[in-house]
């Protein structure tokens, strides 16, 4: 194995282990204190607590290895080593908590802010994970065997089986809880959307300009951004005009936006979210290097 590679997979599992160490203190200092089983092996783990006299980082490591081995053999080897390494660390790194402090309390003294306080944080963590390709295991296996064999949306798998073990708070915890509970598992899977494509979001700019000379330097060499023009036709009149395009990110978007403002404020200009964008960098040609 190349040196690149193992510095590389060394580094992959530092971010790792530490969206791990993340998501576990979102589960002990927040979700555990409030009793609200927002839908995750977890919240599964939690609520079995309640009927098995074991520490919740025992049962969510139980729950996680069973998980994977059902995985293995229902879809395969789709679960790689990082889903397999988080599975274990996020119960690891409870059991330490949970021996730091044995009697740990509420940090806000209500359920509500605690929910609120665990969605924040468990997003943070999963955007993590999410950006060295790694899952945090348990229900994520669950919904991609629901996926394989029920033919249901990936999306939508994962919200049933996370509320299907937020409802499970019913047999141990009150209306209220239990309302929590569902309303965490739906808002916490928005905010984990958000810190996944939400911080990496660009903007794909379109600019169509009778100035698009000047417009196309600004994007050139002063944003140093890449650009691509188009030839283009007018339905209404048919006439030919240029399109430029570029993909900024929100800092470059502004000023974009600005200058070509200043310089055309009649351009036409239309604006869509990229989430993901994946490219080969051009190469110099004169010595060879990237940009």
């Amino acid at each position: 194995m190349k040196k690149e590679t193992i510095i590389h997979n060394v580094k992959d599992f530092a971010v790792i282990t530490f969206g791990a160490a993340l998501a576990a203190a979102a589960i002990f200092f927040f979700m555990l204190p409030s009793n609200v089983a927002v839908g995750s092996a977890s919240a599964l783990a939690m609520v079995l607590s309640n009927f098995i006299p074991l520490p919740v980082s025992a049962l969510n490591l139980a729950i996680n290895v069973i998980l994977l081995i059902i995985g293995f053999i229902l879809i395969g080897s789709e679960f790689g080593a990082k889903t397999v390494y988080t599975s274990i660390m996020v119960p690891a790194f409870m059991g330490v908590f949970e021996w730091i402090f044995p009697n740990f309390q509420s940090l806000t003294g209500d359920p509500f802010l605690d929910v609120l306080c665990y969605i924040l944080v468990v997003g943070m963590a999963m955007a993590i994970l999410f950006s060295r390709n790694a899952s945090s295991g348990g229900l994520d296996i669950v919904a991609k065997i629901i996926n394989k064999y029920l033919k249901i949306d990936l999306g939508k798998a994962v919200s049933f089986s996370g509320i299907a073990v937020a409802l499970t708070s019913a047999f141990c915890y009150d209306t209220k809880i239990v309302v929590l509970s569902v309303l965490g598992t739906y808002f916490g899977g928005m905010v984990v959307d958000h810190f996944i494509f939400g911080l990496n979001i660009k903007r794909r700019v379109c600019v169509i300009s009778p100035k698009l000379d000047e417009i196309v330097d600004f994007i050139l060499h002063d944003l140093h951004s890449g650009a691509t023009l188009n030839e283009i036709i007018g339905a209404y009149d048919n006439t030919p005009r240029k399109e430029v395009i570029t993909i900024v990110d929100k800092h470059e978007y502004r000023k974009l936006m600005d200058f070509v403002r200043k310089t055309d404020p009649k351009a036409f200009v239309t604006v869509y979210s990229v989430n993901e964008m994946r490219y080969q960098p051009k190469v110099n040609k004169q010595n060879g290097d990237t940009p």
